[in-house]
């Protein structure tokens, strides 16, 4: 993989391509024409867009558990309950 060489990869689960504007030793900087970004760079493993890795996945936050919370009494109940036992 050389700078200057167009290589297709996923994107969004569509194919798109793009050219080579600088290789490291393990991620590539692809430059990438989108219809309301031209010129954008994407940044790739080298081993996702070689095919030796597992593809990208997005994180999944941990659902949280809610809280039940106790109802709470309106002060115009409390007023009339005491007034009622008094």
């Amino acid at each position: 993989m050389n700078v200057g060489e167009r290589i297709k990869f996923s994107f969004g689960g569509k194919e798109k391509e793009g050219v080579v504007t600088r290789v490291f030793p393990k991620k590539v900087y692809l430059k990438v024409d989108f219809p309301k970004h031209p010129g954008k760079i994407i940044i790739r493993s080298l081993a996702e867009l070689e095919g030796k890795g597992p593809e990208r996945k997005k994180k999944e936050k941990p659902k949280k558990a809610k809280k039940e919370k106790a109802p709470k009494e309106k002060k115009g109940e409390e007023k009339k309950e005491k007034t009622a036992a008094g």
